[in-house]
């Protein structure tokens, strides 16, 4: 109200001296941001004497623009009788804060003179506007021109490196601080580490550091920065442990810094000191960044629901604090990573490509299809057009592709691949293992060749998929052909999950000898899962010879796993050998391995039926049983004899008491 009534009793009285009561009102005008004012000022300068001035026609331009008003500030310059420097400086500042850079160009070449500010409000904007090869054209130019370089050119300069990560630029304008009396300057110190950070030199920015005769906390911050960064980022621990033994008291960045590496490390005890210290200081305890930082901390730690508690708490929260706990998904909370999604909708917080990715992929892990489709409408209204460029959104396609794939609905992922106004190898890649993994084979195949003419070239994540297709299409000479082509043709060396593909494949063709010569030439150490599906070839294709062998295999690496002794057990059966099959399940009861119950589930009207077996608990187990003891009862009626080797082969059926599990597999499956 003072300042108000202040204004008023100024502006009320014309009769002034000179204009500096003016300027002072201005002044305020500026601390306030308070474009309203300027105007009421503004006015009252018209009124004066003093309406033709040159300085304070240059200070109304400078204000205008301060507070936003490019318009006004436009104006007054276009208007002004005379002219000096300053008005220019004052012109081209404007323009360059509301981000008019190429109008500055234009009247920056119009000026009869310029100086040192001038150059240096040019390269700032283009800095600052992320125009960094202009910038440091226009400081090249500067320099050129014999005009003085100071703090402010120096600065620009080196964060247009930064920008850039140009090494070999920021090391000349080093060379060039080195000859000036900035040298020594604190700020210019500062200025250089965080160059070197971001051009990935950790050496030099310590060299720097070690060379200050003067620090600040900026000094420090950038260095602890520097190190989370590019690491080691337990370095960083140790420069902020020295920057507190010097008497520093840290910031707001420090902390946030400080955080992110111990994200880094998993460092949670570290990180909790942290926590503790931001929730002791009102100013942090609120901090949108540093709330931010410790929930990604939390999340990387696997304590997510640490993570929760401190994203709940935060009074404001942004994209960023979503992204952080992108965690859900990485350890199976896909419920709750959407629920977290349906949260920052609520709170209005715009999501980005990186958030529908996570949701998409929530929606895939989970197989929730119609959840998947709203997302999609999501992703539609949000105007994602699936095509490079400063943020390129083809992920988000590619995500659409695997989430529709993983759902089992070809079609819908089909149309999303199609629609893609541009693609890249990882859409071909969800595609082809999409078709893959469906039993698509030929198709898998075929869009395969369709890559390879396109001119995108293949990776291991492709070559996975092929083989997979040929496995479901049953085509063995292909498979023989891609496998051998990753090295001649496409330059690729084939890993772990390639041998198991072959093994996978020449199995269910029966090659059972071949697959086990693959297995043992492998270049790597063969896996459970490799010996696995060598196994189950085996039972199927009944040799017990090969299947004892990949058996033994198996239980070498891990006794307690029940999967062998039960396909060792069944085949046995199969064969008749009943005093085999009592050996091995004995074995398993000496060692203690107990089989896991089945389980499976069906969703029905948005409502998630889960099944165990044997399991009694289902409110509709009653009807079930008895529907199922029906179909059994048509199926032996038609003719079908239950093969009861498949699973537990000593059981007898009951017809007083029918279980999913004692079914055969065959019935079990239609």
């Amino acid at each position: 109200m003072a300042r108000h009534g202040l204004l008023k009793r100024l502006v009320g009285d014309l009769c002034y001296v000179d204009s500096s009561p003016f300027a002072k009102l201005l002044d305020s005008c500026v601390r306030s941001k308070s474009a309203r004012n300027t105007r009421l000022v503004h006015a009252r300068i018209i009124k004066s004497t003093f309406s033709s001035e040159i300085f304070i026609q240059n200070r109304l331009i400078d204000v205008y623009g301060k507070c936003a008003c490019l318009d006004y500030a436009r104006k007054v310059f276009e208007r002004m009788p005379d002219r000096n420097i300053f008005s220019g400086n004052s012109i081209i500042c404007a323009l360059n804060k509301s981000g008019f850079l190429d109008e500055a160009v234009q009247i920056f070449g119009l000026l009869p003179e310029t100086d040192q500010c001038t150059w240096n409000s040019l390269v700032s904007g283009f800095a600052q506007h992320d125009r960094f090869e202009e910038a440091l054209e226009y400081f090249a130019k500067m320099h050129g021109e014999n005009f003085i370089l100071n703090e402010y050119s120096f600065g620009s300069a080196l964060s247009a490196c930064s920008g850039l990560r140009d090494f070999t630029l920021g090391m000349q304008i080093h060379a060039l601080i080195s000859k000036s009396r900035y040298s020594l300057d604190v700020f210019m110190g500062s200025a250089l580490i965080d160059m070197y950070s971001k051009c990935g030199s950790v050496t030099r920015a310590q060299r720097v550091f070690d060379c200050m005769d003067e620090r600040n906390i900026v000094s420090w911050n950038c260095l602890i920065s520097c190190y989370e960064q590019n690491g080691p980022a337990s370095e960083a621990l140790e420069v902020f442990v020295r920057m507190m033994d010097c008497g520093f008291e840290p910031d707001e960045v420090t902390l946030a810094s400080v955080i992110s590496a111990c994200a880094s490390l998993l460092a949670i005890n570290e990180g909790q000191q942290i926590h503790a210290r931001v929730v002791k200081c009102d100013k942090y305890r609120e901090d949108l960044v540093l709330g931010n930082a410790l929930v990604d901390m939390y999340a990387k730690s696997n304590r997510v629901n640490e993570a929760r508690c401190v994203f709940d708490r935060m009074p404001i929260r942004n994209v960023v604090s979503e992204t952080s706990m992108v965690r859900y998904t990485q350890i199976g909370e896909n419920e709750e990573a959407v629920s977290l999604f349906l949260l920052l909708k609520r709170e209005s917080v715009w999501p980005t490509h990186f958030t529908f990715g996570n949701l998409l992929n929530a929606c895939a892990n989970m197989a929730d299809l119609q959840l998947g489709k709203q997302a999609h409408t999501h992703v539609l209204k949000h105007g994602f057009r699936f095509q490079s460029g400063e943020e390129s959104d083809i992920f988000v396609g590619n995500s659409l592709i695997d989430m529709y794939m993983k759902c089992g609905s070809i079609d819908e992922g089909c149309q999303v691949f199609e629609n893609m106004l541009e693609r890249d190898r990882v859409s071909w890649n969800a595609m082809i293992v999409g078709y893959a993994q469906n039993g698509y084979g030929v198709e898998a195949l075929g869009l395969f060749n369709k890559m390879l003419v396109s001119g995108e070239q293949p990776d291991h994540v492709t070559m996975i998929g092929v083989l997979c297709g040929c496995s479901h299409a049953g085509l063995v000479e292909q498979g023989r052909r891609y496998f051998l082509s990753m090295t001649s043709e496409h330059n690729l060396v084939p890993m772990k999950d390639h041998y198991t593909c072959m093994v996978d494949l020449l199995g269910r063709a029966g090659c059972l000898d071949e697959a086990k010569n693959l297995i043992e030439k492998m270049p790597m150490q063969p896996d459970a899962v490799v010996w696995g599906s060598f196994l189950a070839a085996c039972k199927i294709h009944r040799n017990i010879t090969l299947g004892k062998y990949a058996a033994e295999k198996l239980l070498e690496m891990d006794p307690t796993n029940s999967g062998p002794y039960v396909l060792l057990s069944n085949m046995y059966a199969e064969l008749g050998r009943w005093g085999e099959v009592v050996k091995v399940r004995k074995l398993m009861r000496q060692r203690g391995v107990i089989k896991q119950p089945g389980c499976s589930w069906i969703e029905v009207k948005g409502h998630v039926h889960v099944f165990l077996v044997k399991d009694k608990r289902h409110p509709s187990r009653k009807q079930i049983y008895s529907l199922l003891k029906s179909l059994l009862k048509q199926m032996k009626q038609a003719g079908y004899v239950p093969d009861s080797s498949i699973d537990e082969p000593c059981e007898e059926l009951s017809d007083s008491e029918f279980h999913i599990m004692d079914m055969p597999q065959e019935i079990a499956t239609g």
